[in-house]
Order: structure tokens, then sequence, then C-alpha cells
């Protein structure tokens, strides 16, 4: 039985990466709304309340009974704030400025929670609410200057609240503390690691699918590639793999990832689709109604491929656990998965169970379940692609001529990437086609020709990203070498926006 830690989400904006951070202490957890938590089960440790974009003193402000559930309980934030008030405790709206780095300067001596934490330990504090007064049960257990309660205990249980956020990197001890937490006081054994996952994720598989066969799109990409070879350590040649050539993919990528997936020893089918894709395109502007016509052909590839196989009953899918958190709100709980996943979200008339393998893992957690099942670095370290792929980097319509200068420009630009060290240092990059003609001389002649941008960001999850700061000398060589090769384009621009307010792609 795997031992957990259960989040309750008051609907903070951190609540993922407490999530995280306590996957990287090997002890699994799930997220669930405050409305909309499981049963306790005897696999639950402990429980930890998020916090909230709410105040406890508003009206609508997020109810639970804490006392239900006589286990560990850690308060973050709003959590210790609820816990107080609805306790007997007073919380008020802070009178100084509680946003931001702050020290604890007094530590309980051999509190569980605060063990191994040093003096002036920095915490980061981001609440409008304080707690003026805690009810005679609770005892203080760490302060800040401004802030009296940072932290409390329930006298003689194991119920705690702070105010700080253990889980940002701005608290300098905040991983010992939620360590503290979760072995010490729940009695979690960390053993929760990638080969573990693997274990049971096989074993769970073969149990659910039996003999049945399973259709799998594949991407090219991390997710479906690490689901793949987790169905097919589980039932084989059973699992049949579908990889879709839509021709918006990179250069040459097609027959190479093609290739890389018949030496991992996958049961694939290529299928190319290229003219079936782009005379479907012809004419087509707008983001969206490209987005929608590459979703309608891929469904219909897709199903026509996966009619040649004979009694297939599940379809895989790399679903993530991002995926699954964002479909179910804290204010109108859902169990809807979002539609968007590696294959597009399926209609319903392919009448196909759906198992996904991944679907309670981070995007950082399915990279180490691949490195630990042997998945080559080319795989595990590609940079993200979207799903549309290429028509969604030439702006305007698309024609077969636009994409070959593309795919060409592109080549050129992840090559400089590699060989200077780079690809691995940036989050994701590529080159965009612009609808633009600018005037350009090459030799003795005059030019008028189109526009490659160039595109390269840092990010974690590609909710925020800042542009990459790449050398003036490797962008001096991609450009020259994109003017010189690549024939439609004599200029090339290199895009320094961030997300927000600009998104990582342009379409």
């Amino acid at each position: 039985m795997q031992e957990k830690i259960l989040i309750l989400d008051f609907g903070s904006q951190y609540t993922q990466l407490i999530a995280r951070r306590v996957r990287e202490l090997n002890v699994y957890c799930e997220i669930h709304p405050y409305n909309h938590f499981p049963e306790v089960d005897p696999a639950v440790k402990g429980i930890i309340f998020s916090g909230s974009p709410y105040s406890v003193r508003q009206k609508d402000a997020p109810q639970i009974d804490f006392r239900q559930f006589h286990l560990p309980v850690l308060g973050v934030c709003y959590g210790a704030q609820y816990m107080a008030q609805h306790s007997g405790g007073e919380v008020i709206p802070s009178t100084t400025r509680e946003y931001g780095r702050a020290n604890l300067q007094y530590i309980q001596e051999n509190s569980p929670l605060l063990k191994e934490i040093p003096p002036h330990s920095q915490v980061w504090m981001s609440h409008g609410d304080t707690i003026a007064e805690i009810p005679d049960e609770f005892e203080v257990i760490a302060s800040t200057d401004n802030v009296k309660v940072a932290a409390y205990q329930i006298k003689g249980s194991k119920t705690y609240g702070i105010q700080f956020h253990p889980e940002v990197t701005h608290s300098t001890d905040g991983k010992q503390l939620l360590e503290n937490f979760l072995v010490d006081i729940c009695g979690c054994r960390q053993n929760w690691t990638p080969d573990s996952f693997i274990e049971t994720t096989i074993a769970s598989l073969r149990e659910k699918i039996g003999n049945d066969k399973v259709v799998l799109g594949l991407s090219g990409g991390v997710d479906s590639s690490v689901a793949a070879v987790l169905l097919h350590q589980a039932i084989g040649k059973n699992l049949h793999c579908i990889f879709v050539d839509n021709g918006l993919l990179r250069k040459n990528e097609f027959e190479q990832v093609l290739d890389s997936y018949k030496h991992m020893g996958l049961n694939v089918r290529g299928v190319n689709a290229k003219d079936r894709f782009l005379s479907q395109l012809a004419g087509i502007k707008d983001p969206e109604q490209k987005r929608k016509a590459i979703g309608r052909v891929f469904i219909e590839v897709f199903d026509d491929a996966a009619h040649e196989v004979q009694d297939v009953k599940w379809l895989g899918q790399g679903t993530i656990y991002p995926d699954v958190i964002e479909s179910v709100s804290v204010k109108g709980p859902s169990a809807t998965i979002k539609s968007h996943h590696n294959v597009g979200g399926l209609p319903d008339f392919m009448k196909l169970k759906v198992v996904e393998p991944l679907n309670t893992l981070f995007k950082d957690e399915v990279r180490r379940v691949g490195k630990a099942l042997e998945i080559g670095p080319v795989i595990l370290g590609r940079h993200p692609f979207p799903g549309p792929g290429l028509a969604i980097r030439i702006l305007g319509e698309i024609t077969p001529e636009k994409v070959t200068i593309l795919q060409e420009a592109d080549a050129i630009y992840m090559n400089h990437l590699k060989s200077s060290g780079w690809y691995d240092k940036v989050w994701q990059a590529g080159a965009i086609y612009l609808p633009v003609q600018s005037v350009g001389v090459m030799g003795d002649e005059r030019t008028y020709e189109n526009v490659i941008c160039l595109r390269a960001v840092g990010s974690v999850d590609g909710m925020t990203a800042d542009w990459s700061h790449l050398p003036y000398e490797l962008l001096a060589k991609i450009s020259n070498e994109i003017i010189n090769n690549v024939k439609g384009i004599n200029r090339v621009v290199y895009d320094i926006s961030s997300k927000p307010p600009a998104t990582i792609e342009w379409e």
C-alpha cells in the first residue's frame, strides 16, 4: 500500500508547488479541492491545507471541519489562519506589509516541526491578514519581528499552522520543515521513487489491461514516449503505437523519431499524412482555425490507423498530473480531463477505454521515470513542441514552400544550439516565419524576401517564461548561415519578449 499525503487546495497559486516539494522528498501526495476530497484511507499519513486568495473573514471563504481527520495536519497561510479563527482565535487585516522575506527571531526549542531550523532562518510571507490572537489550546512555536504567530501547534496534537510558505525557495529551510512534518510527524518512509513508481505502475497496468490491445498516439515528446515504454513493459506487443507525420514537424523529425522508437523495441507504425493535413490547411490564416483543422484531421488519420488494429479496447494517453489538477476547479469540482492531450481529445465514436500511466506525475517526475526506464537523452531532453507543430510558427496562410523554408531555417538554428551547448540551457526554442517582406542586398542585387524570427526562452513549466540571453556571436553565426543557405530569407531577428505579456509561441 503506497503511503500518501493529501493536500487540500483552497485555491492558492502555490498548491502545485507544495506537491512538488513533497514529491521531491520521495513522499507520494495528491491534490484535492477542499470541497471535493476523497475519503481518508489507511494509506493517508497526513494532510496539508494550502493557502488561498480568500480571507478567512469573507462570508464566502472556503470552509472545512479540520478536526474530522484525526491525522497530522499542517496549515499553510490561509490554512493556518482558518484553523486559528475557527478555534476561537482572531484573524485581522495586517497593519504592516507582510509580503516578502522575513526572518524567524524566535523558534521554540524541541519543536518537531522546526527541528534543525537555525535561528534567523529566512521565510517567505505572502498574506494580507494575520493571526492576532490564538486560542488557549494553541501555542506559538515561531515568530518574526512583525508576526508574533508565524507558526503554532495545537497542544497535545500533531496539528500545526504556519503563516509563511515553506514550499518556495525564498524560505531557505522550507524543505527541512516539510521533511520534519512528513517524516518525524507523519511517519512517512520516503520510499516513493522512480523505480517504485515503475514497479507498481507496470503491475497495475497488467492487472487493468490483461490481454487487451492498446493503441497510443506518439508525438516524439517526453510524455507520450514514457507512457509508451511503461505500457510496452506491461503488455508487450499488445501495445500498438501510431506516429503521424502531419507535414508540420521539424526537418527529418519523422524519420529520426520513428527510427529511435523502433530501436527502443516499440511496436510503432508511422503514418505519412502530410498531403492530407496541408490540403486542409490551404487558405486558412486564423490561428484557431488552423488548430481546429489540424485537430480534426488528426482524429480522422488516427482513427483510420487505429481501425487497422483488430479488437483494440484501450486508448493510451500521456496525460500528466497538472492536466488532471487544472481540470478540477476549487469553485466547481469536476472530474473531467482537459480535451487537448497528445491525441487531440478523441471523440466518443472511437468507443475506447482510456489508460493514462502518467496521470499522477509532474513533468520533471516524468523525465526521472524516463531516465530510470533508460530512455535516451534525445527524447528525454527534447524541447516542448506544440501539437499543431510549425503551423503556429508560420504566421498567416500555410503553404508547402513556407513549411520547407521554415524547416531549413529551424534546422540550422537547432544545430547551432546543440553544437554550442545552448540547447540544454534553454527550455524551448524555435524559428518563426513572419508574413513580412523586407528589402535586402545580396551581391549586386536588391532582394525583397521574408523574415525569420528566432525565439528561445527559459522556463520551468511554461506558465511564465523569460527570453534566453543567447550570445551575440552565436546569434550572428545562426543569422549568417540562415540568410546564406535558406532561399527566400534575407533578414533574421531575435525575440526578446517575456511571458507575460507575450506568449512563447507567436500564434
